[in-house]
């Protein structure tokens, strides 16, 4: 088992403020994607996200559910809470099969050309009832990373809806850039320290409804969030992060990094053997 990593701790804002980040979206340029269609392209250029698509059967991700189940069982024994299995593709061996996952991979790549980095594997548990929500915010905003071009991908380890708290997209609001933030205080049950106030000014959110088994793709500045899960049913998924092999990682992030298709020319990123 790899060796626990101090990088998964968040950067404060200082060190963020420290980092000269070009942070707007950059748009996907390719004529001839593999995976995706070309309207798929277009539609993730104006929109910010695409789904769903599908990359377990109902067989396949239900062992993957029974090894998470496992994760969660020994994180609640040692004290910490559903929220807290990160760098998990360094750790365990069942997140970096699904950060390599062939078909998650090819429909990346489309995105982000040929060179990809698969750097960022957190699960996002929410037990039934939890009260938590991940409030409006865009990814790139808590990563020492630049330029901004990397996807996450939201694995559906549970059928995630509105009803367990789904995650929600706002539309078009990855075009604004980096958009101002205000911190979360304890009282708000945030899972996240921070968020953008008024998100929905930008636009009218949609829900990432998905079957477990499906993923859906979204680009890091775009605004999403999720409400609380009120209901009696889990709501568990899996958010891999990727970016172009260009990208540069600050504060040793690069160590995060595995090649996952064609090659890092630059060495940047330490590209670790499967755990």
């Amino acid at each position: 088992m790899a060796q626990a990593v101090e990088f998964d701790i968040t950067p404060t804002q200082d060190q963020l403020d420290a980092i000269e980040r070009e942070l707007h979206f950059f748009p996907i340029s390719n004529d001839h994607p593999a995976t995706l269609t070309r309207e798929q392209v277009r539609e993730y250029n104006e929109r910010g996200y695409l789904k769903p698509f599908r990359a377990y059967s109902d067989v396949e991700i239900e062992a993957i559910r029974a090894e998470f189940d496992r994760l969660l069982e020994a994180q609640i024994s040692a004290g910490k809470d559903s929220y807290s299995i990160s760098s998990a593709h360094l750790r365990h061996a069942v997140a970096y099969d699904i950060v390599t996952n062939p078909t998650i991979v090819a429909h990346v790549r489309d995105l982000l050309g040929p060179n990809v980095i698969g750097w960022g594997s957190h699960f996002f548990c929410k037990m039934p009832g939890d009260g938590k929500r991940v409030s409006w915010h865009q990814d790139a905003g808590y990563w020492p990373l630049t330029p901004t071009k990397s996807c996450t991908v939201w694995l559906a380890i549970d059928d995630a809806d509105r009803g367990n708290g789904c995650m929600r997209f706002i539309p078009g609001s990855h075009r604004f850039g980096a958009l101002e933030t205000a911190a979360s205080g304890a009282d708000e049950g945030n899972v996240l320290n921070q968020t953008v106030s008024d998100a929905e000014r930008f636009g009218e959110p949609v829900d990432d409804e998905l079957r477990a088994g499906e993923f859906s793709m979204h680009a890091d500045l775009l605004l999403h969030g999720s409400e609380p899960n009120e209901s009696q049913r889990r709501r568990c998924g899996l958010t891999l992060r990727y970016c172009a092999a260009d990208v540069r990682a600050h504060l040793d992030w690069n160590q995060k990094g595995i090649v996952v298709a064609g090659e890092d020319v630059s060495g940047h990123w330490a590209n670790r053997s499967r755990p």
